[in-house]
């Protein structure tokens, strides 16, 4: 079992950045497909970035040139880095982890989520 934290969210105004964390409990880490996504009040959780194992990395076009994600894998980190903010960010971000052998996941994780509210 994996646990995923996050911090970072709050509260900021239109054009504003905010960096978010996620801490994972795993000495594996390195080999999780790590991901933010999101879920807006009475919308569908979607897809906000992802990074694999090698770095390779994949944005949804609302955030592609304002956010950017990054790991470190020595920390068991990942992080999101929104800037340029919109009031159409505000969501509840949620830290995921996927195992994926062979192209099957074969473990899903996420962190309880944070609050990002951008205020107009």
């Amino acid at each position: 079992q994996v646990q995923l934290v996050e911090s970072g969210g709050g509260l900021v105004q239109a054009g504003g950045s905010l960096r978010l964390s996620c801490a994972a409990s795993t000495s594996i880490f390195s080999i999780y497909v790590m991901g933010w996504y999101r879920q807006a009040p009475g919308k569908q959780r979607e897809l906000v970035a992802t990074i694999t194992s090698g770095g390779r990395i994949n944005y949804s076009d609302s955030v592609k040139g304002r956010f950017t994600i990054s790991r470190d894998n020595a920390e068991n980190t990942v992080y999101l880095h929104m800037n340029s903010l919109k009031p159409e960010d505000t969501a509840v971000y949620y830290c995921n982890a996927k195992r994926i052998q062979f192209s099957v996941t074969i473990s899903d994780y996420w962190g309880q989520g944070t609050q990002v509210t951008v205020s107009s």
